[in-house]
């Protein structure tokens, strides 16, 4: 189990997982960061380290939080950051265990992710200046990110030998170190190999670091904030202005598969999710998307346009 010395840099650390693991607004990311220095900070107050809470400690918490007139609302959200990072220290092995797994949260709605276009994905993907070194890294990345939904922390450690280009498939470990079967494109695989000739021979890559398929200049496996900025600086390119990370893509290759008729249970396993309520939040995504489009081209709504 990690050690837990320097809170300060703990909390810096979730927030990072935040923005690349999770993908939310930097809003939120504040909001949430703030949540867990109340909760450390009444930990403290109570004598108790964090390793320590238990179910009935958080309970305790947010006891606290209402009797000093905090709305529900905000209660929720205190509560969904709160478990977030027990996720998150989980994931990170500071804890061995998830307490908030026995805190219930109250029932106020689910948030919706962006989700990008086809067109919006394809632009930014043609958007990658094969001019630079790194380009056709960047371009394969973006492709394999879209064309098999996989989380940051997924792609920055796929192996060499778990991309079946014949059978056009990959092996990807998840969360728990979980394998999953994902199949790939034709197009993602092309641009995987013009990176494998092209880029790859080019660099002295780093003892340990053979069998990672994407790597940075200096023959090391990517970092989740590089690929970060891969993403946001093809979406800055072509103009796109939504709040986005490389798990919109995933969120956006889930929503395509739906639209395209994919069953909900096959999404879920290409995903990775344990539970598909999870992938039920696509549904959701689905179903506001065909309620605007129907508001819209309404016969009514079209006349009064008029």
């Amino acid at each position: 189990m990690r050690e837990i010395s320097d809170i300060g840099k703990l909390i810096d650390s979730y927030k990072a997982y935040l923005m690349l693991e999770r993908g939310v607004s930097e809003n939120t990311r504040q909001a949430y960061g703030a949540d867990v220095s109340k909760l450390l900070g009444w930990l403290s107050g109570e004598g108790m380290k964090l390793r320590d809470a238990g179910a009935d400690d958080l309970h305790s918490f947010l006891a606290a939080v209402h009797d000093i007139g905090v709305s529900v609302r905000t209660q929720a959200r205190i509560l969904s950051g709160i478990k977030s990072f027990y996720r998150f220290l989980v994931a990170e092995g500071y804890v061995d265990e998830n307490p908030t797994l026995k805190v219930d949260s109250p029932n106020i709605g689910r948030y919706l992710p962006e989700v990008l276009t086809v067109d919006e994905i394809d632009a930014m993907i043609a958007s990658v200046d094969l001019e630079k070194p790194e380009g056709q890294r960047n371009r394969a990345i973006l492709e394999t990110l879209y064309g098999c939904g996989m989380r940051v922390s997924e792609l920055v450690n796929l192996e060499l030998d778990k991309v079946f280009a014949g059978e056009r498939y990959v092996v990807v470990r998840g969360k728990g170190s979980k394998e999953r079967v994902v199949p790939i494109s034709e197009t993602a695989l092309d641009e995987i190999a013009r990176y494998m000739e092209e880029y790859r021979p080019t660099l002295k890559i780093k003892p340990g670091e053979e069998n990672i398929l994407f790597l940075n200049r200096r023959g090391h496996r990517l970092t989740r904030v590089m690929v970060f900025y891969i993403v946001k600086e093809a979406a800055d390119r072509v103009g796109i202005t939504k709040e986005i990370s490389p798990h919109t893509l995933r969120h956006s290759f889930a929503s395509h598969l739906l639209e395209g008729g994919a069953n909900l249970r096959a999404i879920q396993q290409m995903l990775g999710h344990e539970s598909i309520a999870t992938t039920e939040l696509y549904l959701h995504i689905d179903r506001s998307r065909l309620r605007e489009e129907i508001l819209m081209y309404h016969p009514r709504n079209v006349r009064r346009q008029l």
